[in-house]
């Protein structure tokens, strides 16, 4: 099996690379890029809320570079400290994405209700998946039961991240629209923003093909036993 493992698993791991390197160029790229509106990232996305009638999602700063992200749970839009405060084509697109979730939510976006219902199982299924491969390598190279927990916990995480494709890809459709329809940003100064938010959908790509190549071949393997 180990060039299915070859011909499966290192290439999603060099795209996974790929991605990573893409985003944080991208993002590096135009960061640096300011808005001619000077308007910051926490304006940015509390404006976009407000086009859509939501006042009740709080926007907090948190540390960390990318750790930008939307909780449903507690209604809480989460900007790191370089895109809360920054004006940049990347700090404004990056937060405008991030509320597009919390128009989601408020729509009820079919989507993002079922990624928010596998949220748990596959908090789960991660904290298996370690486990797995240990066990897999002290009791007989993920042979038996190892190999059918695997199977379980990586269709999990495989359909958990085919979800995520299109909540992604509609909140980045919904933050490029706002931008420009509230006159956050001229269409000139767009194609920064859209480098930004495809550079980062392609990682969400990347995670989704990782899980789907590992799910395969742990069927093949399983086959082979």
């Amino acid at each position: 099996m180990s060039n299915i493992f070859l011909i499966l698993i290192i290439p999603t791991i060099l795209i996974a690379v790929y991605a990573q390197m893409r985003v944080s160029s991208v993002y590096k790229k135009n960061a640096r890029i300011a808005s001619r509106g000077r308007i910051t990232g926490r304006e940015a996305a509390e404006a976009v809320m407000a086009k859509a009638g939501i006042r009740d999602v709080e926007i907090v700063k948190i540390r960390g570079h990318l750790t930008d992200h939307y909780d449903p749970a507690h209604k809480r839009l989460a900007l790191s400290e370089e895109n809360y405060s920054g004006i940049s084509l990347a700090a404004l697109g990056v937060s405008a994405h991030e509320a597009g979730h919390a128009i989601q939510h408020k729509v009820g976006y079919g989507a993002l209700k079922a990624r928010m219902t596998l949220i748990p199982i596959t908090q789960i299924s991660s904290k298996l998946l370690p486990m797995v491969i240990f066990g897999g390598f002290f009791f007989g190279g993920m042979g038996g039961i190892f190999i059918e927990i695997g199977i379980v916990c990586y269709f999990i995480l495989t359909v958990f991240h085919l979800i995520t494709l299109p909540v992604e890809f509609d909140a980045s459709r919904r933050a490029k629209v706002e931008l420009v329809g509230l006159g956050i940003l001229s269409r000139d100064e767009m194609p920064g923003v859209n480098q930004t938010l495809n550079a980062a959908a392609l990682t969400y790509v990347a995670a989704f093909l990782s899980s789907l190549m590992h799910l395969i071949w742990l069927v093949l393997l399983r086959g082979r036993n």
